[in-house]
Parts: C-alpha cells; structure tokens; sequence
C-alpha cells in the first residue's frame, strides 16, 4: 500500500537510521501518528496538469522597492520576503502585497543570498556575503539573533528543518553549518565539497538534506554530516538551487522523496530519493526539462508538490506539471535574469525575483473570486521623493524632510524635526545618538526612524550605477576602486576588510589570492567620475 506523508511533528529528530526503524511491519502505524497523511499524487497528477493547464497565470504585483538585484524570495502563510544585494530584506503582506510598517529590515554588511521563515511564522532568517546568519522577530524587525560562520566564510544559502529544529547554511569555502535553532548552539561545521555549496535544502521529514555546489554534484547528508549518497555531475557547470517537493511515499519498505535541481547548464531535473530498509540510498532521473535556453538560477515546489516553478538567465518563468514533466507556462515579464522564485503555501501566489530589482507576483487561476483590488495590477514603485522630487536628500529642506516623514508614516516625529530644524544634510546623518538627543524616547520608533533613513541613503547611493562601477563586495559605488589579484576591482576599504577577515580567497572566484598586493584602478575612477558629474 501507498502512503504519502509530509513534513514531521515540530519537535522531533528522528535519526537516518529511524527511517529503517519506521519501515519495518507497525510503520504504517507509527507513521500516521508522527506525519500528515496524502492522497497519493499518482491519483491526482493527470487531473491536476489540465487542469492546471487551462488555468490563467497573470501578474498582479509589481514591488520595485529593492536597489539592487533581487537574490531570493520566501512566502509564509501570511506574508512575502524579498532580499536583495542592497543588503535589505523587505517584508510585504500576503493578502494586498504592501510593504509592512518596519520593512526594510536592515543590519547585513554585505549582500544578502537566502532567506526563510521559520515554520510557526515567528522568524524570519537571513545569510549575506558578512558570513552572518540574522534571526529576525516578525513582531518587531527587530534582530533576535546573530549567528556567525565558524570560518567567518561568506554565505550563500540557509535553510531550516521543516520543524524549525535544525539550521542549515552553505559557505563559500566548501563547508555547511549545522544550528540547533531552538538554543541557536552551533552543532557542527563540516567541509562538504571543494567548491563553494550554492543550494541546500532539507527533506521533508527532516531526517536529512542535500547540498549542491558549484562543481555539480549533488549530495545527500544525515544530519550527523554523513555522506549517504553522491551524484557525480548532477549539472554540467554546477548546480544553481535545490528542492524537495513537500510529500514523500512509504511503499512497504521503500520510502521515496522527490528532489527539484537546477543548474547552468540550463536544465530543471526532478529526482526520486529513495532508500530500501536496510539499504543505501538511491537517486534516479525521472525528468529532464529543458523548457529554458539559458542556465536555470532558482527553483520551488507547489505546496501540494504538483507544480514546480524555475527561473532562468533567459528572463523567464517556466511552471511545469512536476509529475508529468510537462511545461504548463512561460511567463516572461522580467528584464534581466530571473533570479529567484517561491510558491504560496497557502494561496495561489507565485512571487519571481530578478537582477532588474523588481518582484513579480503572479496569480495562477482563472479569475473565480478575485477582488476588484486584484484585478488590475498594481505596480509598487519606490517611495517617491517629497516636496522637490527632483532634489537629493542632502538638498531638501526642512519642509521636505517633514512631508518625507508624513509620507513613511512617521507624523508624530514632525513636531519634533520642526522643533530641531532638522533639513535634508542633518538627516542623512541622523544617528541612534542624535535622535536620542531630540528626545525620540520610544526605542520602537527610533527603530524604525533609522531603517527608513538607512533605506533612504540606499536609494539615493548610486542605485542607478552602471553594474561595473558597484563595488562586487559591498554593491556600493566604488570611490576608491583597486584591482585584486583575481583580476577583478573592489573598493579600497571592502577588500581590505575582506583580507584582514582571514578571507584569502577571491570574492568572485573563491580560489585562492596568490598576493594581497592591490593596485589602484585609475581608469576606472575617472570612468566613476565622469559618470557621477554626468548625473
């Protein structure tokens, strides 16, 4: 008999070698009560595709609030999360797709790569070129954790246990950290490949995880970092993100999982992982989709694990019947690459993130039920500029500054900027000291007054800079830039910065810098000259 299950009892770990225990004959029963019970995809997947197939897919959402690259995007129930190479994070709601009131959240050094909420919807989690991993309260904005890489490397991607137990990051220099995220105590950190581990994600029962690197392979851990299998060359160039759809079977004594990845060589392949009792485990191709013509950078499952959605250097987004392997849709809205994807786990919303800075939000149905509010897309731009729109912040007056409060929601600090006689100049360099100073009692409120200073200085920054003149360390407009030994320019004082880290390795190659020594990059400084007194 066929049994479908989902994701384990919060609280729970069971160990790789529980498996086996839970497929002798009293499996059935003991699974039941610790795991969701399914109806057998099999059952389902013919009738889904069509109709799925004759559904519409439109965009309703546009948020342009980012500035710079989108790098990931995470659903919970309730809300939406974007981060970006601008070093933010940016929350929205679910239900109407506007921005909540402490969004940006703001606290990474470098660009941040993965976020993902925690399952109660409490946490949301982050990881950034700083090597830091932020636990950030839903309630507040505020930072309820800082977590660092033992090797202080740079991290690429996190992940948590489908019970929130374990956290899960991959690092440049090859090795994943493993967290008991209820203590936030570090368990182990291992090397797990040579190459730098881009895509990592944990099965839905929990008990293991897969790792993808940048040389290809796959591979499949326990949660004691063990090797329990290995596919060589899962993607030619590397693998780019990983997936596992949320079900996994139990068949007498087989259980089965299935796994999404994608990779430069621009294909989406779904996998089952599957393990006989006492015997290792095993990976097979069930589908190779080759709907892209360009190297595949994200993918995800459908909460029901009947879709999957991948993102692709040729500006697209392709919707497949997952159990079919058939394309359902090409969506193609973006400018750039698309970067980043994430699926609803309880609504029809597919959010699609790329390096034209925007997120898309797409609604996969055929109009039954949707609000007036839903049926025109809505473009979210950037806050606009108060009083003179044209004029720099160091520009504004002091009756910008009071119109530019009114508008982020701040009115009751207008009385107190009045008072101060606090004008464009005095604003951008507010500090959690001067607002002290002019009376800003409410922690809560000065908060939130410094994010949306620190968002502001972040728009007004070089966001508009053409790509090679931003700092790769720091996406900041280089004002001192210098050329490393990998050959590429950096800002003068990041790439210091990253040196005295015990980083020595490139940035951009992870191979390691043959000298420190930095050479300044005269031609393009004066290219950076030329462009800003052009602006």
């Amino acid at each position: 008999m066929n049994r479908f299950y989902s994701c384990a009892e919060p609280g729970s770990r069971e160990t790789s070698s529980n498996i086996e225990h839970l497929l002798q004959k009293e499996a059935p029963g003991r699974i039941s009560g610790l795991f969701e019970h399914f109806a057998p995809p099999c059952d389902r997947s013919a009738a889904s595709a069509e109709h799925i197939c004759h559904k519409m897919v439109s965009l309703i959402h546009t948020l342009r609030h980012h500035t710079d690259e989108v790098s990931c995007c995470a659903f919970s129930p309730a809300l939406l999360a974007t981060c970006s190479g601008d070093k933010t994070l940016r929350l929205y709601d679910a239900a109407d797709f506007s921005e909540l009131p402490f969004s940006p959240l703001t606290g990474h050094g470098y660009g941040v790569h993965c976020c993902c909420f925690s399952s109660c919807g409490r946490n949301l989690l982050s990881c950034s070129t700083d090597g830091c991993i932020m636990v950030w309260s839903l309630e507040t904005g505020e930072v309820a954790a800082e977590l660092q890489h033992p090797g202080r490397s740079p991290l690429r991607v996190c992940a948590l246990a489908p019970d929130s137990s374990l956290l899960l990051a991959g690092a440049c220099d090859g090795t994943v950290a493993l967290w008991d995220f209820i203590s936030k105590s570090l368990l182990r950190c291992s090397a797990v490949s040579e190459a730098s581990v881009v895509a990592c994600c944990f099965s839905p029962c929990g008990q293991m995880f897969v790792t993808g690197c940048t040389h290809g392979d796959l591979k499949i851990w326990d949660v004691d970092i063990s090797l329990l299998h290995r596919e060589k060359d899962a993607h030619d160039l590397g693998v780019t993100c990983c997936s596992f759809a949320p079900q996994f079977k139990v068949d007498g004594c087989c259980v089965e999982f299935r796994l999404a990845s994608c990779g430069q060589d621009s294909q989406l392949k779904i996998w089952i992982v599957s393990q006989r009792e006492g015997a290792a485990y095993v990976m097979t191709l069930l589908h190779t989709l080759t709907g892209q013509s360009a190297p595949v950078l994200s993918c995800a499952y459908s909460s029901d694990g009947d879709l999957v959605v991948s993102g692709s250097v040729d500006k697209s987004v392709a919707i497949y019947d997952a159990n079919l392997g058939t394309l359902l849709h090409t969506l193609k809205q973006h400018d750039r690459y698309v970067t980043a994807v994430a699926v609803s786990p309880t609504s029809p919303w597919i959010a699609t993130g790329s390096m034209d800075r925007s997120v898309n939000v797409w609604r996969i149905g055929d109009g039954d039920g949707i609000t007036a509010a839903e049926s025109k897309q809505t473009v979210c731009q950037g806050k606009k500029l108060p009083g003179h729109s044209r004029l720099l912040p160091p520009d504004w007056s002091e009756e910008d500054v009071q119109s530019w409060l009114s508008e982020e929601g701040l009115e009751e600090l207008v009385s107190v900027f009045k008072a101060n006689n606090i004008d464009g100049p005095e604003l951008i360099q507010l500090s959690k000291e001067t607002a002290a100073e002019m009376g800003i009692e409410s922690v809560g409120l000065r908060g939130r007054l410094l994010r949306k200073v620190e968002a502001l200085k972040a728009e007004q920054s070089g966001s508009e800079a053409p790509d090679e003149f931003l700092c790769p360390i720091s996406r900041e407009l280089m004002k001192d830039p210098v050329i490393a030994a990998d050959g590429y320019s950096y800002e003068r004082e990041s790439i210091e910065s990253w040196i005295r880290g015990k980083n020595k390795t490139s940035p951009m190659t992870n191979l390691l810098l043959q000298t420190t020594l930095l050479t300044p990059n005269r031609s393009l400084k004066m290219a950076i000259t030329r462009w800003k007194s052009s602006q």
